[in-house]
């Protein structure tokens, strides 16, 4: 018979004792649980991960990704041994000694898991190895670009040139061509030109080179420079190259376009044709039919 009817048939004053202990056995549990697993976190998140990040930092002050790493890291293994230790302070500490039950609790993590994290995880542990992918390096891959600002167990997050922090599976980055291509300090903008193979070509790539210099925000080392890149159907394709100092600091979209404005104004006053009407080859037969009569006939 359940405590609460045994209650309902006791005469009023009369308390079975057996009902109250239950409760108090789990409140107790779950007090002891909870002690154990906050104190044993507070210590772990205080005192070990900032001493272990500092300790790994130090050693590898060239590698900012793993000292990143190392903090989320040491504060999953902290969360990992407050459980347990709560799991002990409960008073539960014989079932971490279950051999079998430790293996289905694997089993099932694992299960829930799938492979699509685990594989996530890996991949990030790879990232985290890999010397040439850095926290802070502007990287480029088919899905976008932008700047790494942490690799975490599943995802990596970049910050884009429109200043937005997107999350990419750490398996894209992995399992696709990824790029540095610009280093960590600069960035390279590149823009083609198209003008008519009548016009003055170096007049134009030289009006390139001066309307980027134009911009503050260019750099002198590397120059801006302007070449031909090739010879189309009924245009020459010029194109510009420089450079800016702290990808991240400035907006490229307003460079660019600041850029473009610019080279439309100046090639408009030298009399440069931007973008030429392209040219069509046509074939066949055209007849003509002529109306009317000619010298009387």
């Amino acid at each position: 018979m359940s405590p609460i009817r045994q209650s309902l048939g006791v005469a009023v004053g009369q308390l079975d004792p057996t009902g109250f202990s239950e409760y108090e056995e789990l409140a107790s549990a779950t007090a002891g649980f909870a002690a154990a697993a906050v104190a044993v976190y507070l210590v772990g998140r205080l005192l070990v991960v900032p001493a272990v990040t500092r300790l790994v930092g130090s050693r590898n002050r060239n590698n900012p990704t793993l000292k990143s790493a190392t903090e989320t890291y040491a504060h999953a293994f902290v969360i990992v041994v407050a459980a347990l230790a709560g799991v002990i302070g409960a008073g539960y500490a014989s079932v971490l000694t279950d051999t079998a039950l430790i293996v289905a609790a694997l089993t099932l993590v694992v299960g829930v898991a799938g492979q699509e994290v685990i594989g996530a995880l890996i991949s990030g542990l790879f990232l985290v190895a890999d010397p040439d992918f850095n926290v802070g390096d502007w990287i480029s891959w088919p899905g976008g670009e932008g700047v790494v600002e942490a690799v975490d167990f599943r995802v990596t997050r970049v910050r884009t040139v429109n200043n937005e922090t997107i999350s990419v599976p750490n398996t894209e980055l992995t399992t696709n061509a990824l790029t540095r291509p610009y280093g960590r300090e600069r960035y390279r903008i590149t823009e083609r030109v198209d003008v008519a193979y009548a016009d003055d070509t170096e007049l134009a790539l030289r009006e390139l080179v001066e309307t980027a210099r134009e911009d503050d925000r260019v750099l002198d080392e590397p120059e801006p420079t302007a070449r031909i890149l090739e010879f189309a159907g009924s245009s020459v394709g010029l194109q510009a190259e420089f450079w800016v100092a702290s990808p991240m600091d400035v907006s490229l979209v307003d460079v660019r376009s600041g850029f473009r404005r610019r080279v439309k104004r100046r090639f408009d006053e030298e009399g440069l044709t931007l973008g030429p009407a392209s040219g069509r080859e046509v074939s066949g037969r055209l007849d003509v039919d002529l109306v009317g009569e000619r010298g009387g006939e």
